[in-house]
């Protein structure tokens, strides 16, 4: 299959080769199941994310919680959702993320949430 045919407009789709560049991040968040690195995670971010080897980019997409790019770097969405458990953020701020939309226009638009008034 190419790899047009293989994509979903405004979508990163997670595959070997994702999986394989967002090892890192993907460790890093999975790693956060446990709850002495979610302390760890609290008390110094950059820190713990330099114990894992994080670039620059990633350790930035992490640290501004931007969803998007941090799957868009191969990281998996069930393993960086670990991260939303921490701060705590809801999934469908990460859902609004993803899809590039205000969390609003997400809850109506995708969910079929109504609106006030």
């Amino acid at each position: 299959m190419s790899e047009a045919a293989a994509t979903i407009p405004d979508t990163p789709l997670f595959d070997r080769a994702g999986s394989i560049r967002g090892y890192r991040i993907n460790k890093m968040a999975m790693a956060l199941g446990q709850p002495a690195n979610r302390a760890a995670f609290k008390s110094d971010e950059e820190a713990y994310l330099d114990s894992f080897g994080l670039s620059a980019h990633e350790k930035s997409a992490v640290m501004a919680r931007d969803w998007h790019e941090m799957v868009r770097l191969g990281g998996n969405l069930f393993f960086i959702l670990k991260i939303s458990a921490v701060d705590p953020t809801p999934i469908t701020r990460i859902g609004a993320a993803q899809a590039s939309m205000e969390h609003e226009d997400f809850l109506h638009l995708r969910l079929g949430k109504k609106r006030n008034g």
